[in-house]
C-alpha cells in the first residue's frame, strides 16, 4: 500500500497544526460558529445531532494492521469505544469533544492517516472495489490510479470550493462492485481492441432527492489522458454548475439540464486545451505508485484441511470471494450481526481485525462500501484458524449478501439531517430473518436503508430500498423495488404509500414471502424475479387491501 513521502507527512502535520489553532480560536470565542464551520468541514468535522462527528479518510478503503489498531486507540481514548464504517469506505467517530479533535488528527498522522476532504464542496474520498488487487475477474488493480487521483485532487486550487460535493469511484473489474454509475464520475477499467488499458468514463450519477445514473461521456479514455480529462470535467462543472440552489448544484443536474451531448462537447474542448498545457505525470511517480500496490509475497500452494465444520462451510459459502490465486481467498468479515448497528465495530474488534490481517492476510484490510471489512489475501489453509478467532469474537456472521447484510446510514440516532430512524429498522429486519437457514433459502438480497432523502444508505440501488421520512411529526417509510448498484445498475421504483414504524418490518416480510412464492427455484434471485414479473405482484403483497379492492371492482 502507499507510504507517505516527506512531503505528504509535512503536509498533513501542517494541516493539523493549522486546525489546532482554529479550534483554540473557536473555543476562546475569537471565531464564531459561522466562521468556524467551513474550517472544520475542510478537516472532516461535522456538528451532528448530539455531538461533533469526525470522519476519517480511508483512501480507496485500504489500510493496514497498525492503522486499524490506531483507530481502535482513538475510539477508546477520545470516543466511546467504537467506530462506524461508512458507505464511502471511511470511518466516523460520533462522540469526540472539540478540544480533542486536533489530538485525534495528530494520532492519525502518526500512522499516515487524515480527515482532509472527507467533507465540504470538494473532491471527496475516491472509492473502489473492496477486492481490488485480489479479485479473480480483475483487469488491473485500480488503486494506483485512485491514489494518483487522490494526490491530484488534494487541495487542488481550482476545485476546493465546487458548487457541491464531488464523488469519484473506480473499478478494475467488468463486474462493478464500486457502484460507479451512482457517482459524479465513474471510471470503469477496460481494454480496447489493441489490448491497451483505459477507462469508460461515466458522468452525472448520484442518489439523494434526485437519483440519476451516470451517462457515458467517453467510451474509451487512454490511461495516460486520465488527469487532463478529469480536469476538463471538473473545469466544466465548476464553471457551469449551479450555486444558487444547493439541491440543484450536483453535476447530475448539469448533465440533465444541458444534455450529455452538449456537455460532452464542452468537456472535449476543455480536454483538448488541457492536453496542450497539462504536464505529463512524472514516470517516476507512476512507477512508485505501481510498486506501492504490488502484490504481496504470496505463499506457495499448501494442503487445506479436509474436515470443515458445518459452521465454517456456511461461512465459506457466503463470506468468501474468489481470489486470483486458487489457493487464496478474500474473506469478508460481516459487521452486521443480528441486532447490531450496521457498520459499527468496537475497539476490541478493530484490534482483532488488525491482528488477523497481520497473521493471516499479508497485513492488509479493506473497508467495503457495504460497511463490512475484508481480508483480501488469505491462504485457504488458514481459513479454519481464522474462522475460529472470528467466531470467538462474535465476528463470524455468515450473512454476506443475504437479507441481514443491510446497509444503513446512522439516521436519526446521530444525524442532524435525518428525518427517521435507520439503524433500529435494520436491526428489526435482521431479527425477523435471524434464522441463518432461512437467510440462505432466500438467497442474494440487498436491503438498503436511508434515514432521509439524502440517501446516504444508498436505498435507491437496493433490491429493496427503504427511505425514512417525517410526515406530520410521524416517521413514514417508503419502499423502492428493483434497484441495482452493479454493472446492470438501476434506480429502484417507488412501490406506493409509505408505512409506519410498526408496519415497515411486516411489509418487508410480505415482500420476501411473495418472492419465495414467485421464484422459479432457489437459483432465481429476488432481483431476477422482479425483472421478470415487474412490480405488480410485489405491490399486491405490500398493499393487500388495495389489491382486494381492485379484484372486487373488476
Amino acid at each position: 500500500m502507499y507510504d507517505y513521502t516527506a512531503f505528504d507527512a509535512a503536509f498533513v502535520r501542517d494541516r493539523v497544526a493549522q486546525f489546532r489553532d482554529q479550534v483554540e480560536r473557536r473555543i476562546s470565542g475569537a471565531l464564531t460558529e459561522d466562521e468556524f464551520k467551513p474550517l472544520r468541514l475542510m478537516n472532516g468535522l461535522y456538528l451532528q445531532l448530539h455531538a461533533y462527528m469526525l470522519r476519517v479518510a480511508i483512501p480507496y478503503g485500504t489500510l493496514n494492521g497498525a492503522q486499524m489498531r490506531q483507530l481502535a486507540m482513538i475510539a477508546d481514548r477520545w470516543d466511546r469505544g467504537y467506530g462506524h464504517f461508512t458507505t464511502r469506505q471511511n470511518i466516523q467517530f460520533n462522540w469526540p469533544k472539540l478540544r480533542d479533535v486536533p489530538d485525534m488528527l495528530d494520532a492519525l498522522a502518526d500512522v499516515e492517516m487524515h480527515a482532509i476532504q472527507t467533507s465540504g464542496n470538494c473532491i471527496r474520498n475516491v472509492t473502489t472495489d473492496q477486492f481490488a488487487g485480489a479479485a479473480a475477474d480483475e483487469i488491473a488493480d485500480p488503486r494506483p490510479v485512485a491514489e494518483l487521483i487522490r494526490q491530484w485532487s488534494t487541495d487542488h486550487p481550482e476545485f476546493t470550493w465546487l458548487p457541491r460535493k464531488f464523488k469519484i469511484a473506480i473499478t478494475g473489474s467488468p463486474h462493478d462492485r464500486a457502484v460507479t454509475r451512482a457517482h459524479d464520475i465513474g471510471l470503469r477499467m477496460l481494454r480496447n481492441a489493441a489490448g491497451e488499458e483505459g477507462f469508460e468514463v461515466l458522468v452525472g450519477g448520484g442518489l439523494g432527492r434526485t437519483p440519476m445514473l451516470g451517462k457515458v461521456v467517453r467510451d474509451f479514455l487512454p490511461r495516460a489522458d486520465l488527469l487532463p480529462y478529469l480536469e476538463a470535467i471538473l473545469q466544466t462543472y465548476n464553471l457551469l454548475g449551479r450555486r444558487d440552489n444547493k439541491y440543484k448544484a450536483r453535476i447530475k443536474i448539469l448533465v440533465h439540464e444541458t444534455g450529455i451531448e452538449t456537455l460532452r462537447a464542452m468537456i472535449e474542448d476543455a480536454f483538448a486545451e488541457n492536453r496542450r498545457s497539462f504536464a505529463p505525470v512524472d514516470p517516476a511517480l507512476l512507477e512508485r505508485l505501481e510498486a506501492a500496490f504490488a502484490p504481496p509475497d504470496f505463499e506457495p500452494p499448501a494442503a487445506v484441511p479436509q474436515f470443515l465444520s458445518p459452521a465454517l462451510r456456511s461461512f465459506m459459502d457466503t463470506n468468501l470471494h474468489p481470489h486470483r490465486l486458487g489457493h487464496y481467498a478474500s474473506v469478508t468479515v460481516s459487521l452486521k450481526p443480528v441486532g447490531g448497528a450496521p457498520g459499527d465495530a468496537t475497539s476490541d474488534q478493530m484490534r482483532l481485525l488488525a491482528d488477523l490481517a497481520e497473521t493471516y492476510a499479508h497485513d492488509e484490510l479493506r473497508v467495503s462500501h457495504e460497511q463490512n471489512i475484508i481480508l483480501p489475501h488469505v491462504p485457504r489453509r488458514h481459513l479454519p484458524s481464522l474462522f475460529a478467532r472470528l467466531q470467538a469474537a462474535g465476528l463470524a456472521t455468515a450473512n454476506v449478501g443475504l437479507v441481514s447484510d443491510i446497509i444503513a446510514c446512522p439516521g436519526m440516532d446521530y444525524c442532524a439531517l435525518a428525518t427517521a430512524r435507520s439503524i433500529p429498522v435494520a436491526q428489526r429486519i435482521a431479527r425477523a430473518f435471524e434464522d441463518i437457514d432461512r437467510q440462505h433459502d432466500i438467497g442474494a438480497l440487498k436491503i438498503k436503508i436511508s434515514g432521509c432523502i439524502n440517501a446516504c444508505g444508498h436505498h435507491h440501488v437496493g433490491h429493496i430500498g427503504i427511505l425514512g421520512l417525517e410526515k406530520a411529526g410521524v416517521e413514514s417509510y417508503q419502499i423502492t423495488l428493483g434497484g441495482d448498484g452493479t454493472e446492470t445498475a438501476a434506480i429502484g421504483e417507488r412501490a406506493g404509500p409509505g408505512f409506519s414504524w410498526d408496519e415497515i418490518v411486516p411489509a418487508v416480510e410480505r415482500l420476501i414471502g411473495a418472492y419465495l412464492d414467485l421464484r422459479h427455484g432457489r437459483a432465481e434471485s429476488f432481483l431476477e424475479v422482479y425483472r421478470r414479473l415487474g412490480a405488480a405482484p410485489f405491490k399486491a403483497a405490500l398493499y393487500p387491501e388495495a389489491a382486494e379492492r381492485r379484484a372486487h371492482a373488476g
